[in-house]
């Protein structure tokens, strides 16, 4: 039997809330989006560049969405020591570019560790709660909820693209 990529459940955001229950509804929003443009598809369409002249592939967003999970909320702001989970010194966008034989089933499931995991890192944390950037800035967790809904919403646009492409899917 071959492997198709979940179907996933998408909740909306809240619309009447206070501000941590909005931006957790609107980033799981944009998380479930992202898997809902993968869902039914097969490994090697996840992995398929199909918006010439563009490698992008829905592989490669997944993957590239779960490093900046890592990094944003467990790097950055828990100050946690953990690798990046694809990026190497000589290969620093390895996440969307070296799909080819990458494991989708691997990489979904790492995805999903990393949603958790960062949530397990801003729990019972405040939004204006700090970390000082490699920019040496001061930044918030208000900044990383923002960041992190704007990075999943372009991708998603570029994953409606990719979608749309591979196989007529359009969607929401």
């Amino acid at each position: 039997m071959t492997w198709t990529a979940p179907d996933v459940e998408r909740h909306r955001a809240p619309v009447v809330a206070d501000e941590r229950t909005m931006l957790d509804g609107w980033l799981d929003f944009h998380r479930q989006t992202l898997l809902t443009k993968c869902a039914g598809l097969t490994a090697e369409q996840l992995r398929t560049a199909s918006v010439e002249p563009s490698g992008l592939t829905l592989l490669g967003l997944v993957r590239h969405c779960a490093d900046n999970e890592r990094y944003w909320f467990r790097q950055q702001f828990a100050r946690l020591d953990v690798p990046s989970l694809y990026a190497i010194p000589e290969q620093p966008d390895r996440d969307l570019e070296d799909v080819a034989d990458a494991d989708p089933v691997a990489d979904f499931a790492i995805f999903r560790e990393e949603v958790e995991l960062g949530r397990q890192a801003v729990a019972g944390r405040e939004l204006d709660d700090t970390f000082v950037s490699p920019r040496g800035k001061d930044v918030s967790l208000r900044w990383v909820y923002l960041h992190m809904i704007e990075e999943y919403a372009r991708h998603n646009g570029h994953a409606d693209l990719i979608r749309e492409r591979l196989d007529g899917t359009t969607g929401e």
